[in-house]
C-alpha cells in the first residue's frame, strides 16, 4: 500500500484524543473515526428499538391475555365472579398487576442509548466542518469542471458515493455570498423535484433562493422569469411580489438605456458583458496563476518538447560511491529539468508507511503557514489538512528515515526540521506557494536559527527531491509548487526541508544563481 492515492507537484484523535482540534473536514485520516463512532451509535439505537419491541411486546401480550379473559367475564359476570379463584384475580390484577403495567409502560429504555449519544456528541463535528466540506466540494467541482449533475447523483471518477443535499449546498454557498454556486445546486435542487425525488423543501423556498441570486450576478431577465414561475406556485408569497415589482423596473431602466445608448457604447457594453460572462464563478481573490494552477491539476499543464524530455532518465544511483548504496543501489528517475526534480523510487516499505501514519494519526493538528506580515503561523482557507512533526528519538523507523534521507542527498539533517506527516482533508489542497522564506519574509525561519530551506524531500511512497535556494543563497522562484485537491481517496503525505546551517562543506556557496 502506498503513502499516497491522489496528489499532484505543481511547478512555475486517534478520535478522542485529537477532540481539542476537531477540523474534522481537513483530515480523511480523522474523519475515518467518525464512521466508527456513528456505527458504534447505530449499534446502541439498535439495542434501544430492541429493548422498546420487547417493552411493546409484554404489553401487547398482557392486552391479548385480558382481551381473551374480558371476554369470557363479560358473558356471564357474576357466574364468572361467583368463583373465588376469577374474584381473587380480579383483586389482584387491579390493585397490583396495573399498577405494574403502569409501570412498564413508563419504563424508559432510551436511557443507555441517551447516554451513549450524550457522550459521543461532544466530539461531533461542528458547523464549520460541515460549510468545510461543503466548501471543499465546490472546490473540487470548479477545478476539475465536474457538472452538478454528476456530483448530485453521487458519481465522481472511479467512486460512487450517496447523493448529496443540493439545497443545503446551495444555502452554505448562499450564506457565504457565494452566488454563482448558489445558483448552480438551487438549479440542480429545483430539477431533482421537478423529476419526482422526495425533499424536505419544497419549489417556492428554492425558487426564492435561485431568483435572488441570479440577479444578485446581474442577469435580470432569467431573476424575473424564475419569480414569475415562483408567484404561480404561491401568489401571496410577500418577498417575491416585492421582487417583481422591482426586477421589472429595473428591467424596464435597463432595456430604456440600452435603446437610447450610441452604437459605439453598445459595443463596450456587449464586451463587458462578454467578459463578466467569463469571469461568472471566479471570487474576488482568484489568485493570477489560479486558472494555470487549475490546468495543471487536470492534467492540462506544460508539455516538455521531446528535446527537453530526451535529457531526462532513470538510473540506478550509488549517490557517488556511497558504501551502502554500492550493492543496492537507489532508483533515480529525472522528473523536471529546471528546477531539477528527481524522484526516488520505493524510497519507503509499507511496514513504515504505516509506521509513520500510526505515529502521527494521533497528533495530528490543523496545518498552519507563515503569515508574511507577523511571521506567525496561521491556518489558512488555500491549506486544508492537518499535520504532525516526527522527531528522530521518538522511533527508530523516523531515524531510519532521516538518516537515508542525508544518505541519499549528501545534505546534513541534523539541522533540519522534524518530519512533517500531513494527512488532507475532503478536496484538501496547498494553493502555489514557496517553500523557501523570502526576501520579504526576512523572519520566516528565524526562531530556528539555521538559515533558510535550501532544499526539499517531499514523500508520497515515492519521494521528490529538489533545492529552494541557488548556490549562491539566492531563492529559486520556478520552484513555486502546490498541492492539488484531492478529488477521491486518502492523501498522505511527509516533508523533511533541510536547511542552510550545516551545508557548508557539503554545498559549496558560489555567486552564480546556479548549482
Amino acid at each position: 500500500m502506498e503513502l499516497r492515492s491522489v496528489w499532484c507537484v505543481v511547478m512555475t484523535c486517534l478520535f478522542h484524543t485529537s477532540c481539542a482540534d476537531k477540523d474534522f473536514f481537513t483530515s480523511i485520516g480523522q474523519m475515518t473515526d467518525l464512521l466508527y463512532t456513528e456505527k458504534d451509535l447505530v449499534t446502541s439505537l439498535k439495542d434501544y428499538i430492541r429493548a422498546e419491541e420487547g417493552k411493546l411486546e409484554q404489553v401487547k401480550k398482557w392486552a391479548e391475555s385480558l382481551d381473551l379473559l374480558s371476554a369470557t367475564a363479560s358473558q356471564d359476570p357474576e357466574g364468572f365472579l361467583g368463583h373465588p379463584v376469577n374474584a381473587f384475580k380480579l383483586m389482584k390484577r387491579l390493585n397490583t398487576e396495573w399498577g405494574e403495567l403502569e409501570s412498564l409502560v413508563l419504563k424508559d429504555v432510551s436511557d443507555g442509548f441517551i447516554s451513549n449519544l450524550t457522550i459521543q456528541r461532544q466530539y461531533f463535528p461542528s458547523d464549520d466542518d460541515q460549510v468545510g466540506a461543503a466548501k471543499a466540494l465546490m472546490r473540487l467541482q470548479d477545478t476539475y469542471r465536474l457538472d452538478t449533475n454528476s456530483i448530485s447523483t453521487g458519481e465522481l471518477p472511479g467512486k460512487r458515493s450517496f447523493k448529496p443535499d443540493c439545497f443545503e449546498l446551495g444555502k452554505i454557498a448562499y450564506s457565504d455570498a457565494d452566488y454563482y454556486h448558489t445558483e448552480l445546486w438551487m438549479e440542480q435542487a429545483l430539477k431533482q423535484l421537478d423529476e419526482g425525488e422526495q425533499s424536505t423543501v419544497d419549489s417556492v423556498t428554492i425558487l426564492d433562493y435561485l431568483s435572488y441570486s441570479i440577479y444578485q450576478q446581474g442577469e435580470l431577465e432569467r431573476a424575473l422569469d424564475y419569480t414569475k414561475r415562483l408567484l404561480k406556485l404561491d401568489s401571496s408569497h410577500q418577498r417575491a411580489n416585492g421582487n417583481l415589482k422591482y426586477f421589472e423596473y429595473q428591467l424596464a431602466k435597463q432595456q430604456k438605456a440600452e435603446a437610447e445608448e450610441a452604437p459605439n457604447d453598445k459595443a463596450k457594453r456587449e464586451r463587458e458583458k462578454r467578459e463578466a460572462s467569463d469571469k461568472k464563478g471566479i471570487p474576488a481573490d482568484y489568485l493570477p496563476e489560479r486558472r494555470k494552477y487549475e490546468q495543471l491539476c487536470r492534467g492540462e499543464g506544460i508539455k516538455m518538447t521531446p528535446r527537453r524530455q530526451s535529457r531526462l532518465f532513470c538510473r540506478y544511483s550509488d549517490n557517488n560511491g556511497h558504501p551502502l548504496y554500492l550493492l543496492g543501489p537507489v532508483k533515480q528517475e529525472d522528473e523536471w529539468d529546471r528546477p531539477r526534480i528527481v524522484r526516488y523510487h520505493e524510497f519507503l516499505s509499507d511496514s513504515e508507511i504505516q509506521k509513520v501514519k500510526e505515529l502521527a494519526k494521533p497528533r495530528l493538528r490543523r496545518a498552519t503557514v507563515h503569515d508574511p506580515q507577523t511571521g506567525k503561523l496561521t491556518t489558512a482557507h488555500y491549506r486544508v489538512s492537518k499535520s504532525a512533526w516526527l522527531a528522530a528519538y521518538e522511533d527508530p523507523v523516523v531515524d531510519k528515515i532521516n538518516q537515508r534521507i542525508e544518505d541519499i542527498t549528501g545534505l546534513n539533517v541534523k539541522t533540519a526540521e522534524e518530519l512533517q506527516v500531513a494527512n488532507y482533508g475532503v478536496g484538501g489542497q496547498y494553493e502555489p506557494h514557496f517553500d523557501f522564506g523570502r526576501k520579504d519574509e526576512p523572519d520566516a525561519f528565524k526562531e530556528l536559527g539555521t538559515g533558510n530551506r535550501i532544499a526539499t524531500w517531499l514523500i508520497y511512497g515515492t519521494a521528490v527531491f529538489w533545492y529552494n535556494l541557488f548556490a549562491s543563497g539566492e531563492g529559486d522562484y520556478s520552484t513555486r509548487h502546490a498541492a492539488c485537491p484531492v478529488l477521491v481517496g486518502n492523501k498522505w503525505v511527509s516533508n523533511k526541508w533541510i536547511h542552510e546551517r550545516g551545508q557548508e562543506f557539503r554545498r559549496r556557496c558560489t555567486l552564480k544563481e546556479s548549482d
